[in-house]
């Protein structure tokens, strides 16, 4: 109220002060009018850019702008130009005012024209610099997606066998999996050819054999070649195996439950071995997760204790435990110890019984291919067989295989 009182006693006096110097010139376009509403005393001061002229009322009357609100709109004021207009009533406690402001409603539009065109252009230079900041940001950012992608199509080609080269932090750990991705699937199939090759050595023999003796028209050439027929299935069915077992063991994602394998496997050879009243006990944690095909853990376990199965005299025992992450290459592994109580073997006989197709006693059932298959599929995967003496008097066999 002080503020308005002393625009009154301003206004009384006659030295209201003119904020912007175009109130002064007349009919400049931009005015202001105060009248006093309440009778007996109506009267009204204007700028001195109306020249004698009034503003008209955007409410018509003596109701415009009631109860202190801002009315705003346009009307027709001197020279028949359009105004842009503000008004409010102000009352205090001496009086009742209604204070009006006016602009040339054309002056306003250019002032509103230019804002929108300094925003539209302050917006369009921003798009601009964002597409611009985006379309760097693709090139550069995605730069190192396209060196893979280059790598990838020279690995194609045959220009090259792995994919080189600095990547950031985010892509570096992508090509480390790819280069070993493409390690484990040249290892299969060196592993294959290997196995392919052996073969066609292996049956060499047999094949000369057989042709030797019906080139000297041998009488028993019916005998040898049955003979001989049978040494070639049994490798073509060991050679088979093992490049089953090199292609599964290179295959990725696979993980298979140890506990269940295990647990299943015993079952079996207790009904294998119940007419020698063989007792098979197995210790698996639960959790434990062979990273391989639930098959190859099944003929791995499986010949080791089919194997002390036949040399047992009361008991055979499985544990498996997993060991800490290898400090060299950081993969897991765990192990699986199986042991007999049976005569075990010396030094000289855990070797040999390694070698393919070596048995130390002919009387006993087998080809002597188990544990040379199960040193192989192992190393396939990684891992390793061991032999040594057990504590229950007989042999240990300890397998090492990778884990999850």
């Amino acid at each position: 109220m002080a503020n308005v009182a002393s625009a009154r006693d301003e206004l009384d006096s006659g030295s209201l002060p003119v904020i912007d110097p175009q109130f002064e010139l007349a009919f400049s376009g931009w005015y202001w009018q105060i009248t006093r509403l309440d009778p007996p005393h109506p009267e009204i001061r204007t700028s001195r850019s109306l020249f004698a002229t009034q503003l008209p009322s955007l409410g018509g009357g003596d109701e415009a702008g009631k109860g202190g609100t801002i009315r705003h709109g346009y009307v027709v004021g001197p020279g028949d130009k359009q105004l842009r207009m503000i008004e409010r009533e102000i009352d205090d406690d001496e009086g009742r005012y209604l204070v009006q402001v006016a602009a040339n409603a054309d002056v306003i539009q250019t002032q509103i024209e230019r804002f929108e065109y300094a925003l539209a252009a302050t917006f369009l230079v921003l798009a601009l610099a964002l597409l611009g900041s985006t379309a760097l940001a693709v090139r550069f950012g995605l730069r190192p997606l396209r060196v893979l992608q280059q790598g990838l199509a020279a690995i194609r080609r045959g220009e090259a066998e792995r994919i080189s080269g600095d990547f950031p932090q985010d892509v570096a750990p992508v090509a480390a999996e790819v280069n070993l991705l493409l390690e484990a699937n040249r290892g299969v199939v060196e592993r294959a050819r290997t196995q392919v090759g052996n073969l066609a050595h292996a049956l060499k023999t047999p094949l000369s054999v057989i042709l030797n003796e019906a080139n000297s028209n041998s009488p028993l050439l019916a005998d040898k070649v049955r003979e001989q027929a049978d040494v070639m299935r049994r490798q073509v069915s060991f050679y088979l195996d093992r490049a089953r077992a090199a292609a599964r063991a290179g295959a990725a994602g696979a993980a298979t439950e140890v506990k269940p394998v295990i647990e299943q496997l015993v079952r079996t050879f207790e009904k294998v071995y119940r007419d020698r009243d063989i007792a098979f006990v197995a210790d698996a944690p639960d959790g434990l997760r062979f990273r391989g095909e639930s098959q190859d853990l099944t003929d791995l376990i499986g010949n080791l204790l089919d194997n002390a199965g036949k040399w047992a005299r009361t008991r055979v025992v499985v544990h498996t435990a997993a060991q800490p992450a290898s400090e060299a290459s950081g993969r897991l592994y765990f192990i699986a110890e199986i042991d007999d109580d049976g005569p075990g073997l010396d030094e000289q006989e855990r070797s040999a019984a390694l070698e393919r197709g070596r048995r130390l006693d002919e009387s006993r059932p087998g080809s002597g291919l188990g544990l040379s298959i199960v040193v192989d599929v192992a190393a396939a995967y990684g891992g390793s067989l061991r032999l040594e003496p057990s504590a229950l008097g007989g042999l240990r066999a300890t397998l090492r295989l990778p884990r999850v």
